[in-house]
């Protein structure tokens, strides 16, 4: 079977849903003669039908080269963005160390589950964005993340069967304006002292990209190297084995709350190495890039 990737790309009549095969772009409607394969939101709602038919083309081949097209967010507005909360033994202890606290206990050992919370779809951008720093935000972080795109319709699932509604894999970088997530005058006791909207979804907040490789092409899920650097020196180098929560349970438990569908991102969690743990963080000029095994690389500029 040809392998390929999912992606969306600019064309003259807007955003269109591709395959690239090697360093060829097709675009997957005009090749299938599927209207829903427009979007790779559509062939998410198709399911194996369009993956089907697109391993169909992907083996014929053709195209036009890579490099010749802008590449936009692999899905530009998801449904929902969930992002799971300190969910690396690394990063937990690393953020325990710098608020002074005593290292954190496996949550399994107290019955606690995975912990999510909501990015606006609309703060998604692609690869080789510019992503402009909020207006006062002094302690813009990055975040390295393996993200996993939802396949089919989820609903109470059984950890057992959850790597099943798994469509496949891409990168983000979970951008956090660490400054605003508390906010001022109000008593640090206070149940309305957070602030994750300022915190996790202003414009750009969410790099995507730069495509999304198919479940079935990814050995394991759970061994996959993460990589960030900023202006080329390493700030964030772990691996996925390295979560908490594995993605299996994140599905099991965020199924349970709500349901899952087609299109829908969870962000998984990102390892030690976060600015926020050494009291660093980005500025105008700053190139990060992520990468994940199998996956690519995701750039950024902050401007």
């Amino acid at each position: 079977m040809t392998t390929f990737k999912l992606a969306t790309y600019r064309s003259p009549e807007g955003a269109r849903a591709a395959i690239i095969v090697g360093d060829q772009l097709i675009d997957a409607a005009r090749a299938t003669g599927h209207k829903e394969d427009e979007t790779v939101s559509g062939i998410m709602e198709a399911g194996d039908a369009a993956l089907d038919r697109l391993s169909a083309v992907a083996a014929k081949g053709g195209g036009v080269a890579l490099s010749s097209v802008e590449l936009l967010a692999p899905i530009p507005t998801p449904g929902n963005i969930l992002c799971a909360g300190a969910n690396y033994s690394d990063h937990a202890a690393e953020m325990a160390k710098a608020n002074g606290r005593e290292p954190p206990v496996d949550p399994h050992t107290q019955g606690i589950r995975s912990w999510h919370f909501l990015k606006s779809p609309r703060c998604v951008v692609a690869d080789h964005a510019k992503v402009a720093i909020p207006r006062n935000c002094k302690k813009l972080d990055w975040e390295a993340e393996l993200a996993v795109i939802i396949g089919r319709k989820a609903t109470h699932v059984s950890e057992a069967d959850a790597m099943n509604y798994v469509a496949g894999y891409t990168i983000a970088n979970d951008l956090s304006a660490r400054d605003f997530s508390r906010r001022d005058k109000i008593p640090d006791t206070s149940s309305f002292k957070s602030d994750w909207v300022a915190h996790k979804s202003f414009d750009g907040a969410c790099p995507l990209g730069p495509w999304i490789v198919l479940a079935r092409d990814i050995p394991d899920a759970h061994n996959l190297s993460i990589e960030l650097d900023v202006n080329g020196v390493m700030k964030q180098n772990s691996n996925s084995g390295k979560m908490i929560f594995n993605i299996a349970e994140q599905i099991a438990d965020l199924s349970s709350r709500l349901t899952l569908y087609p299109g829908d991102i969870i962000l998984t969690g990102t390892p030690a190495g976060v600015g926020n743990g050494r009291g660093e963080y980005l500025n105008s000029g700053d190139v990060v890039k992520v990468r994940v095994a199998h996956l690519g690389e995701l750039t950024t500029t902050i401007v």
